[in-house]
């Protein structure tokens, strides 16, 4: 008989399969999960992966078992009280038990939740799903390093187009000189001994001359056989692949946090938001976000408050392009910032502050920003802000603007907005 065994190894994701299949099966709650990581993570730690935690219950797997049914026939230890069709009372207290434990006063199950991590590839493509992103940009997105090569030193193995010819010719003087140093001085002092005995008028037929001529002869031909260029000599250019260096990026959120804009326009813009960063992720390799935040009144606040602070009253646009251009001058006006302005809102403004809007963004804003997006969640009809962006739109190709209706449509606006000009 013949027995085969496998021995082979088994790469890292010899479970790939079967982690595939599992997230297929719980997709829902996985979805869930990345969705509540959404609203509680940070623009600028999106891409990292995240823990998903399923409870037990979800988990557990169908399986057969006996049923207690039919008849069946038993055999139970005797005792001395009792026989065959005595009736007893119930006892009083409840159950039997003798235990002296205390009950515990928590509320949680003994069972623990399942956790398991989805990796950074697999939280970006939970993240896109809802947002209808083709496969080819999921891939560009998710991927953001960009590098060049330079050289770095020398290797004694490449191809013949790499060898770096005045490296390799040194190395093989130094080898020379190395390696005929001991035979030429040798050579020298014989030479000298055997000028002496020449001046002491010694003759050639002499024993001492003829054996210090062939012991010359012999380090002569050593000096001789050393090689001018050996292949040991030989290097080659070496060049490595480093991370491609950029200039610094400022991104601008500025968003209407009045009565009018509810959680789910928050959510939508949050998404949004996200898309444009890792969009100059790509490009830029720091990048600075700046979260400005407006009602009646704007101001400068982290991103919690950014995203989770909900305030009544009416709408003053002009009082956050107020607050934009004082940043941009006192902290980031040098040539090595690029600034982008994403700026979301449901279009609701008073109607002498929209003329306002457009004055500032024409005259201060527009020449210090690369790139302007303006994108208004509602689906109502267009308002006077509206209205107003479209003449800036016409006199600025650095400005874009787009409705935004549902979560589906924030993908198909973003890449509208930031499409590849015509030269």
């Amino acid at each position: 008989m013949t027995y085969l065994i496998d021995r082979r190894l088994q790469g890292k994701n010899k479970s790939a399969v079967n982690r595939e299949r599992f997230l297929r099966r719980y997709k829902a709650q996985i979805k869930d999960a990345v969705g509540r990581a959404i609203k509680g993570r940070s623009i600028t730690d999106i891409e990292n992966g995240e823990k998903v935690s399923i409870p037990v219950k979800d988990v557990n797997e169908p399986h057969f078992g006996h049923a207690h049914g039919g008849v069946w026939e038993t055999i139970n230890p005797g005792n001395t009280e009792y026989q065959k069709g005595d009736q007893f009372n119930r006892p009083r207290g409840g159950g039997g038990g003798s235990g002296r434990g205390r009950a515990g006063n928590s509320e949680q199950t003994t069972e623990d939740d399942f956790i398991f991590e989805l990796t950074r590839e697999e939280f970006m493509n939970y993240f896109f799903e809802d947002l209808e992103l083709p496969n080819m940009i999921k891939t560009q997105l998710t991927s953001t390093v960009e590098f060049r090569t330079q050289r770095a030193g020398y290797n004694i193995s490449g191809t013949p187009s790499n060898i770096h010819v005045l490296r390799s010719l040194r190395g093989a003087l130094g080898r020379r000189i190395a390696v005929g140093g001991k035979p030429k001085r040798e050579a020298a002092l014989l030479e000298e001994e055997l000028a002496e005995l020449r001046e002491q008028g010694v003759p050639e037929e002499d024993t001492r001359v003829i054996e210090l001529k062939d012991r010359l002869r012999h380090l002569h031909t050593r000096l001789l056989a050393i090689p001018f260029i050996d292949p040991f000599d030989l290097r080659y250019s070496n060049r490595i692949k480093v991370p491609k260096p950029s200039t610094s990026a400022v991104m601008f959120c500025i968003m209407d946090v009045s009565g009018s804009m509810d959680e789910q326009r928050k959510d939508t813009a949050k998404r949004f938001f996200i898309l444009l960063y890792l969009f100059l992720k790509r490009v830029y390799e720091h990048i600075d976000v700046v979260f400005i935040r407006h009602h009646t009144a704007a101001a400068e606040v982290d991103e919690n408050e950014f995203f989770h602070s909900r305030e009544s009253g009416g709408t003053v646009v002009s009082s956050a392009l107020h607050l934009l251009a004082k940043i941009i001058q006192e902290r980031y006006r040098g040539g090595d910032w690029n600034s982008y302005v994403a700026q979301a809102s449901d279009g609701d403004n008073w109607d002498n502050d929209s003329v306002l809007c457009k004055q500032l963004l024409t005259n201060t804003i527009m020449p210090l920003v690369q790139y302007y997006t303006y994108v208004e969640i509602t689906d109502g009809p267009p308002q006077n802000l509206w209205e107003q962006y479209s003449e800036v739109k016409d006199h600025h190709q650095n400005f874009a603007m787009q409705k935004i209706v549902t979560p589906a449509d924030i993908y198909p606006v973003f890449r509208e907005l930031f499409k590849k000009q015509p030269k």
